[in-house]
């Protein structure tokens, strides 16, 4: 599967043999339909996504959050979806994908922001599985975890289960674990909660539900921006498990409809169920609180936090595929027994909460560099980067940031990532190099065999 260049431009380096800037052989793809729902439905769901849905209904009332929640999934997940296509035609990973578009020496900087973002949020998954931890442990059974020895088993808990989970295969993982046994269990804990806390909104009315207003602290518009925030913090995870699909597809079927359906379902009953939450919950009370409060509420959460251990695991997956593009000596498995170790330590001594902040603002510069891609490579007539750096999508993305913190500082009921991600993706495919005997198709896929 030799790469055939497509621009007049200089020949890039050769990728290392099974580097991630290479093609995944045919042979490798072995996820079906089914593998790509499940696997995104799990990532999908997680205690952060509920939270934010348990804030929005304050900010804008119920009735625009279900509609920032409803519209802004379905774009979320068919951003995701549209990028998994990408991957799968492609085999490429993502690292793949940015030195398509940005070029072999360029890529290298979004690849690294991307290996820093991800133990920034592993190390936060860590944080959130620990805190539910001890919430359990202080509900079930009356112990005070919260103190520094506590704190240290809890994180070395759910740390050790990490390595020990990277140890292994990840489409082994998928395939035997999180599609035939993982999925049953989370789907049954998020019914049973959404059948406890419906019954406690019908008993109190669900018209005074329905017509709660907002405060007036965010619009419609942030409201879109914040929902759409979740799906697109894993776009630069999403190709590294795509490009293990057998068929990209355009419909449902494929690593497009599979991404789509198991992210959009996820995301919007997580949200939803936030929303139920602080509907219910009496005013101060944590969303882990009145998980536990609700009857069964125990267990849901325990199946719950076990779930968040898969949004750990692909956010070091892909950390190490990413790693492992910059420094293919080290195979993907050690470089993910070594970033997971980084993020235990840091769980143990950095105070995560205080970092979300920074760690959102990390992510701000994925919206604009995937806007690029798609409008680059997602579009089928166009062509694949042989330089070291091309200069007119590195621009594009470094101005896509600016417009981004533009957006935030001086127009933010507007939002910011939705018109970033558009202006970016129109002018990358305005700009896009073409090649004629290319037009009729998609010039990834061919290029990459």
């Amino acid at each position: 599967m030799a790469t055939t260049p497509t621009t007049t431009s200089s020949a890039p380096r050769p990728a290392a043999p099974g580097g991630n800037e290479a093609p995944l052989p045919l042979s490798s793809r072995v996820f079906g339909w089914h593998d790509h729902a499940a696997l995104w439905f799990s990532l999908g769901v997680g205690l952060l996504v509920m939270q934010i849905g348990a804030y929005l209904v304050p900010a804008v009332g119920t009735r625009d959050a279900t509609v920032a929640i409803l519209v802004g999934s379905c774009l979320g997940a068919a951003l995701l979806a549209w990028t998994a296509r990408l991957g799968c035609e492609s085999g490429l990973a993502s690292a793949g994908l940015m030195h398509a578009t940005y070029g072999s020496a360029f890529a290298r900087l979004p690849v690294l922001l991307n290996i820093v973002q991800l133990i920034g949020w592993t190390t936060f998954e860590l944080v959130v599985m620990r805190e539910g931890t001890q919430a359990l442990a202080q509900r079930a059974f009356g112990l005070d975890a919260g103190g520094l020895l506590g704190t240290a088993l809890t994180t070395l808990l759910w740390g050790g289960v990490l390595l020990a989970l990277l140890a292994g295969s990840m489409v082994t993982l998928v395939r035997r674990f999180v599609s035939r046994f993982g999925l049953p269990l989370v789907v049954l804990s998020l019914l049973w909660l959404s059948w406890q806390f419906a019954s406690q909104l019908h008993a109190k009315g669900f018209d005074a539900f329905w017509s709660r207003p907002g405060n007036g602290s965010m619009g419609m518009f942030g409201a879109l921006d914040l929902v759409i925030a979740m799906p697109v913090s894993w776009l630069p995870l999403v190709a590294d498990y795509a490009r293990h699909g057998r068929r990209a597809g355009r419909g449902l079927g494929g690593a497009f409809g599979g991404t789509w359906l198991g992210y959009g379902i996820a995301n919007v009953w997580c949200y939803a169920l936030g929303v139920m939450v602080v509907s219910v919950a009496e005013p101060g009370t944590n969303l882990v609180t009145a998980l536990l409060l609700a009857q069964g509420g125990l267990l849901a959460l325990g199946l719950i936090l076990i779930d968040e251990l898969d949004n750990a695991y692909g956010d070091v997956y892909s950390g190490s595929v990413s790693a492992h593009s910059l420094r293919p000596r080290w195979s993907v498995r050690r470089w993910g027994l070594v970033l997971a170790a980084v993020c235990i330590a840091f769980a143990l001594v950095l105070p995560m909460h205080t970092l979300e902040p920074f760690l959102l603002m990390l992510s701000s510069v994925f919206v604009p560099l995937y806007g690029v891609i798609l409008g680059r490579l997602g579009t089928g007539a166009s062509t694949v980067t042989t330089r070291r750096i091309d200069p007119v999508a590195a621009g594009l993305w470094l101005a896509g940031i600016a417009l981004y913190h533009g957006c935030a500082a001086w127009a933010p009921q507007w939002g910011s990532a939705l018109p970033t991600l558009a202006l970016s993706f129109v002018l990358a495919w305005l700009t896009r190099p073409r090649s004629p005997a290319q037009s009729d198709g998609s010039a990834l896929a061919r290029s990459h065999g």
